[in-house]
């Protein structure tokens, strides 16, 4: 049986080695379907990007990443992946539209509660994801953000589905917590 000291230590050289292992078989596995083969080149290249890229770009990562509630994470994934359907529907029928009913779009600023920066780059991806809806500017305290919007039939409304389909999600996978 392992001393404690003994189990630290190793925890902490494979931190220092492999830093970020789900991130290192997320790389792998996407270098491996990108190229379309499975030769053992292209697994010795998948893993060698596996291991170096989150090791070159450990220092850019402003914090560590915690995620608390993976089952919400799992619901989250699922409803963007239905949101981004949807919406190439939405855009396409707006440019496909006659002139006298073209979309309408807009800017919105929406207010945000979450502070994670994580959660805030999650939410950027979604926002620039998502068709029809663009992150054009977050303020410097970080308590709101302006979105396009291709396709806005009403302001308030728009502003409630970003908050209450994404940002409160993510405040619980990453804060844990529930906007008030």
């Amino acid at each position: 049986m392992k001393r404690p000291m003994q189990r630290r230590m190793e925890r902490r050289w494979q931190r220092r080695w492999l830093p970020s292992p789900l991130l290192s078989l997320a790389l792998l596995a996407l270098w491996l379907l990108l190229n379309g083969s499975l030769g053992a080149g292209q697994w010795l290249m998948g893993a060698l990007l596996g291991w170096a890229v989150p090791l070159l770009t450990m220092s850019l990562r402003p914090t560590p990443v915690h995620i608390r509630k993976p089952g919400v994470a799992l619901q989250l994934l699922l409803r963007v992946g239905l949101d981004v359907i949807v919406w190439n529907w939405r855009v396409l029928r707006g440019t496909m539209a006659p002139a006298s009913r073209l979309p309408e779009g807009g800017f919105v600023t929406v207010p945000l509660d979450l502070r994670d920066p994580n959660g805030l780059a999650v939410l950027a991806a979604i926002m620039c994801v998502i068709p029809g809806t663009v992150w054009s500017e977050l303020a410097l305290d970080r308590s709101a953000l302006l979105v396009h919007v291709f396709d806005m039939q009403d302001a308030d409304a728009e502003v409630q589905l970003i908050k209450t389909r994404y940002e409160q999600p993510l405040m619980q996978i990453f804060e844990g917590r529930v906007a008030a």
